[in-house]
């Protein structure tokens, strides 16, 4: 016997039964003209060899068409946008579609390959968080009748519904509140600037800058930060400066964590705003101003606007911009 085990095919039943695989396809799918003999011989062999139809290639060898829809994330390590996609499942399963989740993780050839991957199963839409790839690849696709959602991040080169948070808003609020506390210095930690809602959010914080007429300061700028160690790294570096931030905001959920953790241990005085709420937010042992943007009302929208085109809206597309607020999170004491 292979160590290698494979899945039994039609053949291995029709083999196995000593009939035809005509026989053995006209029982899978219930025909009700073979012999109740060859009926049970063949459900005996089934039942015996382990084989499970595989219904969803048959309907599309038959040209039925699937209700199943596909999701590429861009990362389904950050609760972020596992709390997106949940969101996406719920609101598709209330419609009787099944959801195929990818994640691209922020690589523009693996969303691309994984992308018409899913539209060559011929799944019925896609709900795409994009990297910061072209999207003219989907152009056919879509042409052809599959349309795309893109959530969190626009699209690129191509006309598709847009499912967004207002990042620059959330930043803007986030500096107005450091500002109002008396803050003048404000360090800023990032991930690639290259991805759509990094750009935003930094561009917000520097029109409420400008606003309160306040200097931006390239210094105080770390980009490229994608996990929690890299935030600690950073933000030790700017409380080592002659002039340090005795305030910072933190792009994202996992810069927000690791600056906490390092100013913590330090015992440093330096306010903290973050993006993206997430549940242990509440535990963080420092306040923390944090803008929330309703990430279940945004993979609802999206699951409900992809499956509104798959059955039937043919009205133009749009961008939907979904408000963020700002919310006061952590702050726990160790002698409570």
């Amino acid at each position: 016997m292979s160590i290698h085990a494979r899945r039994p095919t039609m053949n291995d039943v029709a083999a196995h039964a000593g009939v035809s695989l005509k026989t053995v396809s006209r029982v899978v799918n219930e025909i009700a003209t073979v012999d109740p003999e060859l009926v049970s011989k063949v459900r005996a062999s089934i039942a015996q060899l382990g084989y499970r139809h595989n219904s969803l290639a048959a309907n599309l060898r038959a040209g039925d068409v699937s209700k199943t829809i596909g999701v590429i994330t861009a990362d389904l390590s950050n609760s972020f946008y596992t709390t997106l996609s949940s969101a996406i499942v719920r609101e598709a399963s209330a419609h009787g579609y099944q959801v195929v989740m990818a994640s691209s993780e922020e690589d523009p050839a693996r969303e691309r390959a994984l992308a018409l991957d899913l539209c060559q199963r011929r799944v019925r839409g896609l709900v795409i968080v994009p990297t910061n790839a072209r999207h003219d690849y989907l152009r056919e696709e879509v042409e052809l009748g599959t349309p795309v959602v893109f959530l969190d991040r626009p699209g690129v080169d191509i006309n598709a519904d847009e499912i967004l948070a207002d990042n620059r808003g959330g930043a803007e609020l986030a500096i107005a509140h450091l500002i109002k506390g008396g803050h003048r210095r404000i360090g800023f930690l990032f991930d690639s600037l290259e991805i759509y809602t990094m750009a935003e959010r930094l561009a917000g914080a520097r029109t409420a800058l400008a606003q309160a007429n306040l200097d931006f300061d390239d210094a105080l700028v770390a980009t490229n930060i994608h996990a929690p160690e890299d935030a600690a790294v950073a933000i030790a570096a700017m409380l080592e400066l002659e002039e340090p931030p005795t305030a910072v905001l933190c792009g994202n959920n996992r810069s927000t964590v690791g600056t906490v953790e390092e100013i913590w241990r330090r015992g440093a005085e330096i306010e903290v705003a973050g993006f993206d709420d997430f549940e242990m937010s509440r535990l963080l042992p420092r306040p923390v101003a944090t803008v929330s943007n309703d990430t279940i009302a945004l993979g609802t929208a999206a699951a409900q606007r992809l499956i509104a085109r798959i059955e039937g809206d043919t009205s133009a597309t749009n961008r939907t911009l979904l408000p963020s607020q700002l919310v006061s999170r952590g702050g726990w004491s160790v002698a409570q």
